[in-house]
């Protein structure tokens, strides 16, 4: 009876304040939030899950080791991707980020990458940033993948020791050099022998991840691999 009356209230505030997709603008239907079915399968996907040696894992080849890496879709400037993420990371749309997360979960469960996972870890922000946006949004996307992928999400391990400046406008070695010695992580036990599945918005030049993989692995035998919502075009 409950359910029946959320349902019935949910579908009567529907009516009166439609929700519409963030990307065309259509109404949304009771099953969708922030972005309909459409606008989901027109996403530029990569398909890298189901790709060995693709090109998200040769971006680390020669720096650090990871398992498995991938993206869910491109970004370019202007595109859709972009749209998207801009209403996760500065518009306050967490749930955009939830969904996302649920999206490529789907994805990712035709890949028996995941299968030996202990736990999903978000690129983890300065204690600073985090009070000024109010939320992670790689938490918001390791949250959906966790929903689909039932693997909890660990976010008191991997922290930003340091508040770095932003990485915007900067290049390859610069982007290095800003987060050099940025991350540690607060017990080595806890991911000690673990398979952990390291999170984050968008992947440019990868200097972010190496620094978090090597904070990681100051646990014994722990085991990392990485995958981002988008992948940018250098």
């Amino acid at each position: 009876m409950v359910n029946y009356l959320q349902h019935y209230i949910s579908g009567f505030i529907s009516l009166i304040y439609p929700q519409v997709c963030i990307v065309c603008g259509n109404h949304l239907v009771q099953s969708e939030k922030s972005i309909c079915q459409q606008c989901v399968i027109d996403l530029p996907k990569t398909g890298f899950h189901l790709l060995q040696n693709n090109p998200v894992e040769k971006l680390f080849w020669g720096k650090i080791h990871v398992e498995f890496a991938s993206a869910f879709f491109f970004f370019q400037k202007g595109s859709v991707a972009q749209k998207l993420l801009h209403n996760l990371k500065y518009k306050g749309n967490k749930e955009i980020g939830i969904e996302l997360g649920k999206h490529y979960a789907t994805e990712l469960v035709r890949s028996s990458l995941i299968d030996t996972i202990d736990y999903i870890v978000p690129v983890p922000l300065h204690k600073n940033k985090l009070k000024k946006r109010g939320y992670n949004q790689s938490e918001m996307i390791a949250l959906g993948l966790s929903q689909v992928l039932s693997i909890p999400v660990e976010t008191d391990t991997l922290v930003r020791a340091i508040e770095n400046p932003t990485q915007t406008k900067k290049g390859v070695f610069e982007r290095w050099e800003n987060t050099y010695g940025v991350f540690t992580i607060t017990n080595t036990q806890q991911f000690a022998n673990k398979h952990i599945l390291l999170v984050d918005d968008v992947l440019t030049t990868g200097s972010t991840i190496e620094a978090c993989v090597q904070a990681i692995k100051q646990a014994p035998n722990a085991k990392v691999s990485f995958i981002s919502l988008a992948l940018a075009s250098n």
